[in-house]
């Protein structure tokens, strides 16, 4: 008995250990995408290190934000939901006149082949890996 016992305890350990570190592993993958996506489709404008200074700095009418300061600038709260909706196209930049951030949840769509359930679940995803990139890297 105290060895089926001790068992049992040996198998709950290893469960518990391995449901705790799968979403962490997860989660880095989630992460990674979006640091493609954001070395990709972002830098260019707002850094390598998300900092505001991209190359393309220069010739923008209003300087790239410092991504890494959203929390920062928000009370410390990372606001989640305000930055997918800002890089999908549905909330405006505040203090830009025009918007000169491309509405990137328009053209992951495209890119993903239309405006299907499918294209949109591609480019939701997309823009989520992004977003979560942008709170993994908040100082």
């Amino acid at each position: 008995m105290a060895r089926s016992q001790t068992l049992m305890v040996a198998l709950a350990i290893f469960f518990i250990a391995g449901v705790i570190e799968r979403p962490a592993a997860q989660e880095m993958e989630v992460v990674t995408g979006g640091e493609i996506e954001y070395q990709n489709n972002c830098a260019v404008c707002h850094g390598v290190n998300a900092r505001g200074d991209g190359i393309m700095r220069r010739f923008l009418t209003i300087a790239p934000s410092n991504l890494t300061q959203l929390a920062k600038k928000n009370g410390g709260e990372f606001p989640f939901w305000q930055i997918y909706r800002t890089i999908d196209g549905r909330e405006t930049v505040r203090g830009h006149g025009s918007r000169e951030m491309p509405i990137w949840g328009d053209r992951f769509r495209v890119q993903a082949g239309g405006n299907d359930s499918g294209s949109r679940a591609q480019a939701a995803g997309r823009l989520l890996g992004l977003v979560f990139y942008l709170q993994y890297i908040q100082e």
